[in-house]
């Protein structure tokens, strides 16, 4: 097997010349813009990675890891309208770059674009991606719009929101590890345990992206920091601190998340001493690393020889020590 690195590097040479130099300059320029951006390419990787876990050519599963990265920054262009973000991986997000218009048509075509690069594998393969990549890209639709609706709403429970960020975000994980399994024609079992692992770790990673988008560092967490917070998003970090915070504080925070105040720094200074308060910061902590721990735990159960199940634990630790 290869290193992160090495897959990575590959996904951004591919990416570079995917959909350049094509017609017309407005569609595909922004679609180039959003996926030179980089980061960390977790989904892509964990696509080549698996295809080699059970021993096929990385090669093999580009064509899968590119649908795979080309969808969820499709989402990411959808998403960054639907919140009014100003930035992305610490760039101009699209629709400020160009406008709404340009964010919503190009990335429209990216989801055409995913789905033409399963066109590469023979029709059985075809199939199982496909089937499996619409599964996921509605989970991902439903996710979205649970996040939209809990901003509404002064009664998401912890379930609740455990659901939508399985949908919105884990599933798209625990997908790319599957299709690189179903590349490499594994076994059943096999896939669907890659799978579990790769749900898991999904949930630990939004909920450290939570954590981190509160108390993370703005000049490496390449997002605006406290975005949830202005955008009153119930969070895990939210809701721990409503169900642990004193009668005072709890009301306090229920009032800071039915405003938009001019002076939001101060909005989210007040939010995040009541997290460090009520113990809510480190209750999330807890949770980022009890599903770390279980996706590890499905590693066990795989079929694969142990110094394949070291490589992607070591990658697990790699992405919960991340400060971006």
């Amino acid at each position: 097997m290869h290193s992160v690195s090495y897959y990575q590097e590959k996904m951004s040479d591919h990416f570079s010349q995917i959909v350049a130099h094509k017609e017309p300059k407005n569609l595909y320029e922004p679609i180039q813009y959003i996926l030179s951006l980089g980061g960390k390419r977790m989904r892509p990787v964990l696509t080549l990675m698996a295809s080699e876990v059970f021993n096929a050519p990385c090669d093999k599963a580009l064509p899968a890891a590119t649908a795979i990265e080309v969808f969820h920054n499709f989402s990411l262009i959808h998403d960054d309208i639907m919140d009014d973000a100003p930035l992305r991986r610490g760039h101009q997000t699209v629709h400020e770059k160009w406008d709404l218009n340009t964010g919503i048509l190009s990335g429209d075509a990216m989801l055409i674009l995913a789905y033409q690069f399963f066109e590469s594998y023979p029709p059985e393969t075809f199939q199982k991606l496909a089937k499996l990549f619409s599964k996921t890209a509605l989970e991902v639709c439903e996710g979205q719009q649970y996040d939209v609706d809990f901003e509404l709403r002064n009664d998401v429970t912890i379930p609740e929101y455990l659901k939508m960020i399985e949908y919105k975000t884990a599933v798209l994980v625990g997908a790319a590890m599957k299709m690189g399994a179903i590349v490499a024609e594994t076994s059943d079992e096999n896939a669907n345990l890659i799978y579990d692992f790769g749900l898991n770790l999904g949930l630990a990673f939004q909920l450290q992206d939570d954590y981190l988008d509160a108390f993370g560092n703005p000049e490496t967490f390449g997002k605006q920091v406290g975005g949830d917070i202005i955008e009153n998003k119930k969070t895990y970090l939210y809701l721990k601190a409503i169900e642990f915070s004193s009668a005072e504080d709890k009301q306090q925070l229920v009032h800071l998340f039915s405003i938009q105040p001019s002076e939001k720094i101060e909005k989210i200074e007040s939010v995040k001493a009541i997290f460090n308060a009520s113990g809510a910061s480190e209750a999330t902590k807890t949770a980022i690393q009890e599903y770390t721990f279980k996706a590890f735990e499905t590693l066990e159960k795989m079929d694969i020889s142990p110094d394949k199940k070291v490589i992607l634990k070591a990658f697990g630790d790699s992405l919960m020590g991340r400060n971006v």
